[in-house]
């Protein structure tokens, strides 16, 4: 099974680096461990690695980077976090909340970068996104609310009525904040039921799906933040069998045959992590970096998607894509 997840095109193009990064070179070379739920994959491109080399740091030169994929299986990241520690890396950078998490527990001292993290101050990875403090810094999600994905899905299903919400939860306080009154009031507004079904470990995701599928929602909203990343195809999978349009939270999810996404400009978010990477390599404190949210937010649409679950996008909701997948 492909188990692309979230940045899989990241993670692998680190492994590409790190097979041209550790020639015997003059001078110090600084080493960047890059701890992620994806499998190993080659030919993929380098978008860090290239950030990276436009800030000086050229591969094989002044940088190596230490690939560690624990291939979808989450119970794999804490010792994977371990051995980076112990190849005393000079920085961690982490995808995902479960990998930032496991890298926090594996390491005070070393620096850690989130890619994407979600709701840091509530996953208990900073103390505030201003102050981060610790050793853990980053981009996370930003400012995009509950409202935004239910339009988005309404606008495409115009008579659309009940979403069904799959919300990973792999730390405490999460459900509160991502499906609590503020958004049984966004639904209410727009005239929609939310159900939620709120897996709380990898074993629990079938079962998810079968009540998922009893619930005869109209469509699917997927918050994937830990076991469910690597359960993308799986999902994509069991929305097309049922019919079912679905929106996530990045455009990965839409090129793996996902309907919708909405969220971050991921070469925007690959460039402010090179830059954390650089200024904590030149000496800063990555406690002392505030957390940057997002700006630029993209729309992505599958019209191919579309056509299997034999749903009609509307035209004025295609004009407003960023992208369009035929």
């Amino acid at each position: 099974m492909d188990r692309r997840a979230l940045l899989g095109t990241m993670a692998a193009g680190l492994l590409a680096a790190s097979r041209i990064g550790h020639a015997e070179v003059a001078g110090r070379v600084r080493r960047v461990g890059i701890l992620s739920i994806e499998t190993e994959r080659e030919g993929a491109d380098t978008p860090l690695p290239g950030a990276l080399r436009d800030l000086g740091w050229i591969p094989g030169q002044n940088i190596v980077f230490e690939g560690r994929y624990a291939a979808g299986r989450p119970d794999r990241l804490p010792a994977l976090a371990a051995e980076l520690v112990r190849l005393k890396v000079d920085v961690i950078v982490t995808v995902l909340n479960q990998e930032a998490l496991a890298a926090k527990q594996a390491t005070a001292s070393i620096p850690i970068v989130m890619f994407l993290g979600v709701y840091p101050v509530q996953a208990g990875l900073v103390a505030s996104l201003a102050r981060p403090g610790g050793n853990v810094t980053g981009t996370t999600v930003g400012p995009v609310t509950a409202g935004k994905y239910l339009e988005l899905l309404k606008d495409a299903v115009p008579k659309l009525t009940r979403v069904a919400l799959l919300l990973d939860l792999i730390f405490p306080g999460l459900a509160d904040t991502t499906s609590g009154e503020q958004l049984r009031s966004e639904a209410r507004r727009l005239g929609l039921t939310v159900a939620p079904f709120l897996p709380q470990r990898a074993s629990d995701i079938d079962g998810a799906l079968v009540r998922i599928a009893k619930d005869r929602p109209g469509a699917l909203w997927v918050v994937p933040i830990g076991p469910l990343v690597a359960r993308t195809r799986d999902l994509i999978d069991f929305a097309a069998r049922h019919g079912l349009p679905t929106i996530f939270p990045a455009r990965f999810f839409v090129e793996e045959g996902g309907l919708m996404s909405y969220g971050h400009a991921r070469e925007i978010l690959i460039k402010r992590t090179a830059s954390y990477v650089d200024r904590i390599l030149k000496g800063a404190k990555a406690g002392d970096l505030p957390i940057e949210e997002p700006t630029k937010f993209e729309l992505v649409i599958n019209l191919k998607t579309a056509k299997t679950i034999g749903l009609t996008i509307p035209q004025a909701l295609l004009v407003r894509a960023d992208r369009v997948i035929e």
